[in-house]
């Protein structure tokens, strides 16, 4: 159990699932919502059924939909709950790029990339779904990969099935990069090595290195020395295989734990977060053959451990003020300027009938 999980329990109370209010069903064919909901409950009115639809007790994925005729896709599961299911409309959403075929986001830490047996509301997929059923009724997000849940950076989600089919289909040949900035514990002795291991996973989830290559999955995982700012290292990775956990376990594994990952270690906690974030995602949709280069910037607090605040000389601080000064002038007369011109409209009108 990680340190963190008791907050992350409490800071999300909201999204909490109470297993007996709802009932989850599993899609296995591609259908509409409607006639899914009539399938499952043969012996419930039809009427009734779609009052659930109405109600707002129905949901894709964790999202609440009302509309009948919303598409499933194989993998969908649909949650009947015995309460209205809260409606959300997204205008923060940290959207990076967007396009007809894909929505990409600069998901934050702390955040699953989709819904889990407990938590439903809190979750990537769930903000770029209400943000897309904000503009069409059937508009729907379609997952492509996932980020840990503690891991921030560019998270990327399909608008349709097919393009969705696509990049799953051929990931590993479409993706050319994907850049990650770690901050680990120690100095490297190597400023750039590729680390190369065969990971498995335990019965409880964890994954370590195994020396058996035929029982665990090769993980490739190249990195380069940024900074290093005792007792820390900050990291340049791009991974060429993307195992579960593999750059917190990899790196684990030569005696250099992501901050902050306390399920692989016990390493110290500076910026109380994880230290990992992928900043870098390159690839080409194959239907179309678009070329996508998608950067999410370094965190702010990130920078601030690494290389401390950003001292400015004299003329930096001079110019910075002037710049400041010049701002506020400009927006002082944008004001005065307004005022003039909204008292002369005033003016005409009280003088038009004259």
């Amino acid at each position: 159990m990680n340190r963190n999980d008791s907050k992350k329990t409490s800071a999300n109370r909201k999204g909490l699932v109470d297993p007996k209010q709802i009932q989850d069903f599993k899609v296995y064919r591609k259908t509409t919502l409607l006639e899914f909901l009539f399938f499952k409950m043969p012996n419930v009115p039809k009427k009734t059924v779609k009052s659930l639809l109405s109600h707002h007790q129905v949901a894709v994925g964790g999202v609440p939909v009302s509309q009948f005729d919303f598409p499933l896709v194989e993998e969908d599961v649909v949650t009947i709950s015995k309460k209205p299911i809260a409606k959300h409309e997204r205008h923060d959403l940290p959207i990076i790029y967007e396009d007809e075929d894909i929505i990409a986001i600069d998901k934050p830490t702390r955040l699953l990339s989709v819904a889990s047996d407990r938590e439903r509301g809190h979750t990537a997929y769930r903000m770029v779904s209400d943000y897309l059923l904000s503009k069409d009724k059937k508009g729907r997000a379609y997952i492509v990969h996932r980020l840990d849940e503690d891991t921030s950076g560019v998270l990327i989600f399909a608008k349709s099935e097919a393009v969705k089919d696509a990049l799953q289909k051929s990931w590993t040949d479409i993706v050319s990069y994907r850049g990650y900035y770690a901050i680990v514990e120690g100095e490297m002795e190597q400023k750039e090595a590729t680390l190369q291991n065969y990971l498995a996973e335990s019965s409880v989830h964890l994954v370590y290195v195994s020396k058996n290559k035929n029982y665990g999955k090769k993980a490739i995982t190249n990195y380069k020395l940024i900074q290093y700012k005792d007792p820390y290292s900050l990291l340049d990775i791009n991974i060429e295989t993307g195992r579960k956990n593999q750059i917190r376990v990899q790196l684990g594994n030569i005696g250099h734990h992501v901050i902050g990952d306390d399920k692989y270690g016990e390493p110290s906690d500076p910026l109380k977060r994880l230290g990992l974030h992928a900043y870098r995602l390159t690839f080409v949709n194959p239907l179309n053959k678009k070329q996508y280069d998608l950067v999410s910037p370094m965190p702010k607090e990130f920078k601030k451990l690494m290389f401390g605040e950003k001292k400015l000389t004299k003329e930096q601080k001079a110019d910075r003020e002037k710049q400041e000064r010049k701002l506020t002038r400009d927006t002082r007369t944008a004001t005065k300027i307004k005022k003039a011109q909204s008292s002369f409209k005033n003016y005409r009108r009280r003088n038009s009938g004259r």
